[in-house]
């Protein structure tokens, strides 16, 4: 059993990568998380109405076509 130590030291390596992994993934730019959610949700709405806007004039400019 003389491989503990080599197991001690790839846990450690492993630990190490996974939090420098982690380390900026939860960057909120001094936003609250409910600011946060607010904001992705004011995003989404607006995307939302331009693409309905976008097919409401797709179906305006191609209702009045007629095909035979």
């Amino acid at each position: 059993m003389a491989r503990g130590n080599q197991r001690e030291q790839a846990r450690a390596k492993n630990l190490k990568k996974k939090e420098k992994e982690q380390k900026g993934k939860t960057n909120l730019n001094g936003q609250s998380i409910n600011q946060k959610k607010e904001s992705d949700a004011a995003i989404m709405r607006a995307k939302q109405e331009a693409a309905l806007a976008k097919k409401q004039a797709e179906a305006a400019a191609g209702g009045s076509t007629v095909k035979k």
